[in-house]
């Protein structure tokens, strides 16, 4: 499916932010619009192999929405793995991380989503990488009513030892959501995420799948970290359950 990308201003309580949308070129039949999905960013920022990953999924027919999540610290910035050798860049983008909360990001994810043209009460589907599978996790855990599923590629975070750690809540879960994670992964080991793994264990609705082998990272064709059978694995899993949240949806299933 033929998709178009565009990309929009919008005011949060913090500044502008660019919102950038990627969806299918023509309407869907017989009108309306098409299902929406909240993109979370990871850490690198929205390079050009996220808005590849973007136009992919608007090829199956959703308007993806992306806030640019780092907009506290400039216009849409990001690093390349190329630019990580240079002195100081791991530390920039730690600082990137550091400089967010988990009300920031949510706040931007609101932002987007109206500016986008996305009602109040419209439900959507949250997909998120790295830190922002933390984010997906909290839409869902802050907007049941509204968020249908989430799908996680190589999650961070999910596991601290602050009073607001998602492992606390995680066995409250209500909405189906999809956890691929690579078992060789550098940045987020498993053993950091097992108290969320454990509070989500006993949740016939969340998938976990590891992959041996892979490392952090392992979505992004042409990057030194991807793996192919783990990103595909991943984007097969993430639209079957994003398809069955819609289809769940329109037919009566809203609880």
């Amino acid at each position: 499916m033929e998709t178009i990308e565009r990309q929009i201003n919008t005011e949060t309580d913090e500044g502008e932010m660019v919102v950038v949308i990627s969806e299918p070129f023509d309407a869907p039949e017989g009108g309306g619009e098409w299902p929406t999905v909240l993109w979370f960013i990871d850490a690198p920022g929205l390079r050009p192999a996220v808005r590849e990953g973007m136009k992919r999924l608007a090829s199956h027919g959703y308007r993806v929405v992306t806030p640019d999540l780092h907009h506290r610290q400039g216009r849409l910035l990001f690093k390349e793995p190329t630019d990580m050798a240079e002195p100081g860049a791991k530390e920039t983008v730690w600082g990137w991380i550091k400089a967010m909360t988990d009300e920031q990001i949510q706040h931007d994810g609101a932002c987007a989503l109206a500016a986008a043209g996305v009602d109040e009460q419209t439900p959507y589907v949250t997909i998120g990488f790295c830190l922002g599978t933390r984010a997906a996790y909290r839409a869902i855990e802050r907007h049941p009513d509204r968020v249908l599923a989430g799908a996680c590629f190589h999650p961070s975070f999910m596991a601290d030892d602050t009073d607001a750690s998602p492992h606390l809540t995680a066995g409250q879960l209500t909405r189906p959501m999809y956890f691929g994670i690579g078992e060789a992964d550098q940045v987020q080991s498993i053993a950091m995420h097992q108290p969320f793994l454990d509070a989500v264990a006993p949740l016939p609705h969340v998938e976990v799948i590891t992959f041996p082998g892979a490392d952090h990272g392992f979505t992004w064709p042409g990057y030194p970290n991807y793996s192919e059978s783990a990103a595909e694995t991943s984007w097969s899993k993430t639209l079957a359950l994003f398809h069955s949240a819609f289809h769940s949806y329109h037919h009566g299933d809203r609880q």
